[in-house]
Order: structure tokens, then C-alpha cells, then sequence
């Protein structure tokens, strides 16, 4: 990896909610979830939590050559959030151990505080992961 994470590092990270991040937009597919309320889904807060955090990343990184994934989430989502706010997301590592690093999040929109919890990201090798991904890919279909 690029440089030692550190810990105690703290970033923050801003993303203005679209539309299409709404509960009726995201699922749109799913006829009861078209009548719920116009507000940003708790699936796509979720990854703007998680993008924040990659953020948060970017400067101990060698992007793209060195990656990171989530491989764990543990939110509480506090209050609605309508298209067209902007969410300010803050996060700190909490935790490094090998290649996973933890972090403790918190997301405000314009007027509430609308999202806290815990996140954990595992620092890949990319070329490494997609040949993991190309070997499952490679199972036959009965087998998987």
C-alpha cells in the first residue's frame, strides 16, 4: 500500500442526494415501494457512507493499483433525508489491523443528523481480485 494509515485520521465528504436515490426511484421495480415516501433509501445511504469512507482512503493509496472493499456495515439510519439536500459525511479510523480498517461514521444533511455507525474496509490488490472472481466465475452453474 501507499502510505501507513493512520490512526485517528479523520476526513469528511459531501454528496447532494438525487432523485434517483429516493425509496420510489431506487426500487422502482418493486410495485409496493413506489407508494413509500420521497426520502433517501437506507441502501443508498449505506453506500454513501461507505464511498465516504473509501474517500477517506484516498490518501494512503496508490488508486487504482491499490483498492479497497466493504465488508461491513453497521448503521443506524436516524432521519429522512428529501432529494436535493446535501449530506456531509465524517468518518475516523478507528481500527487498522493487516488490511482491514475500521472506521467510526457520521452523516448530517442540512437540518438533522441522519446517519451513525461503524464500517469496515478490506485494502485489495485488484488484479489479484479479479482473478478470484474470474476462478468463481469459471465454476459451471451446477456446481455453484
Amino acid at each position: 500500500m501507499g502510505a501507513k494509515i493512520q490512526l485517528g485520521h479523520c476526513f469528511e465528504w459531501q454528496y447532494t442526494v438525487p432523485q434517483r436515490a429516493t425509496v420510489p426511484e431506487l426500487y422502482h421495480d418493486t410495485p409496493f415501494c413506489r407508494d413509500m415516501p420521497d426520502v433517501l433509501a437506507t441502501g443508498y445511504l449505506v453506500g454513501m457512507m461507505e464511498l465516504a469512507c473509501l474517500h477517506g482512503l484516498m490518501p494512503f493509496m496508490d488508486w487504482p493499483r491499490e483498492q479497497s472493499l466493504g465488508t461491513m456495515v453497521n448503521f443506524r439510519h436516524l432521519a429522512p433525508t428529501p432529494p436535493g439536500l446535501t449530506l456531509t459525511i465524517r468518518g475516523e479510523v478507528t481500527e487498522v489491523e493487516g488490511n482491514r480498517v475500521r472506521f467510526r461514521v457520521e452523516a448530517w444533511d442540512d437540518v438533522d443528523k441522519v446517519c451513525e455507525g461503524e464500517h469496515e474496509r478490506c485494502l485489495i490488490d485488484p488484479a489479484r481480485f479479479a482473478a478470484r472472481v474470474a476462478r468463481k466465475q469459471a465454476v459451471p452453474t451446477d456446481r455453484r
